[in-house]
């Protein structure tokens, strides 16, 4: 979740990036307030305090249990946790797929990227056999593959991520996707994209969204009522390099989640600090953590 694809952001986002740096934020300040129809509180419950246990995410799925952001590892997470994490890229041909990497080498052996290569070609590739012999043979899933299984279960709900920049007609074949299996209030689409961001809120300004984001801006509630998101997903370090940060996000309504936490010392860090999700690597191991730190959750 936390890599950029390669392909650099159109020269605005980059100006929208560079701003966001600063204290200013100008680009993102004149965009009119765009309120989302499902609130942060709609979509993780009631914002934590610090010592409340935060939502678990399971990162791609559960990577301790099955081969990331394949179906196995992502059904255990839909079974098993609050929310489920994953990618999602185009095709060649245009069809969403769920996939990490800004190529394929590390997952498959081939150096291409998911955008180089048809979804029937995509198809071909062994996902799974990287990860142990047992998942030899497992086929990169497709959005409404998974998306599918996610309306199966009545109570799963996910974050999205769209991996780079997406164009408002790129993004509008995964709204229909998700509008297509009534799972509007239960898929979350987030992004570190600027570009991105802007495209749904075009799109669909009532889909909840996140913005995914290595440091909080100076003012981050004003850059999340001008962006319409419903939270932000940061690093642990980013929320205490701002001091006051989270207590005026969640004073507006707004949620923090902090990506991609391992450990028992990095747990109880955010914990501590009140945040709403914690994005992991070991879901399962998490969840045994909280019902002893954190019991009757």
């Amino acid at each position: 979740m936390i890599d950029r694809l390669a392909r650099p952001p159109r020269r605005a986002v980059r100006v929208g990036l560079a701003t966001i740096g600063t204290a200013s934020t100008a680009v993102v300040l004149f965009i009119a307030a765009t309120p989302t129809t499902a609130s942060a509180g709609d979509v993780f419950g009631a914002l934590r305090v610090p010592g409340e246990a935060a939502v678990i995410v399971g990162h791609r799925g559960d990577r301790a249990e099955a081969p990331e952001n394949t179906m196995p590892s992502l059904e255990l997470a839909m079974d098993e946790l609050d929310f489920v994490e994953t990618d999602v890229q185009l095709s060649r041909d245009g069809v969403p797929v769920l996939f990490h990497d800004t190529d394929l080498e590390r997952v498959t052996g081939d150096r291409r990227s998911v955008g180089e290569l048809d979804l029937a070609e995509l198809a071909e590739l062994d996902v799974g056999a990287w990860y142990g012999r047992e998942f030899a043979g497992e086929r990169m899933p497709t959005l409404a593959q998974f998306l599918d299984a996610l309306a199966a279960r009545e109570t799963a709900r996910a974050l999205v991520e769209l991996k780079a920049d997406w164009t408002p007609a790129e993004v509008r074949t995964v709204v229909d996707l998700i509008e297509g299996r009534a799972l509007r209030g239960r898929v979350v689409l987030q992004s570190f994209s600027l570009e991105t961001l802007f495209a749904v809120q075009r799109v669909s300004p009532t889909t909840p969204r996140i913005m995914l984001i290595r440091e909080l801006p100076a003012e981050p509630v004003a850059l999340a009522e001008r962006l319409g998101i419903i939270g932000f997903g940061t690093t642990a370090a980013s929320v205490t390099a701002v001091p006051g940060a989270l207590e005026a996000l969640h004073e507006a309504g707004i949620a923090v989640l902090c990506y991609t936490l391992n450990t028992h010392e990095r747990w109880q860090e955010v914990s501590d600090l009140g945040v709403d999700g914690i994005i992991t690597d070991q879901p399962s191991e998490l969840d045994e953590w909280l019902a002893v730190t954190a019991p009757g959750t």
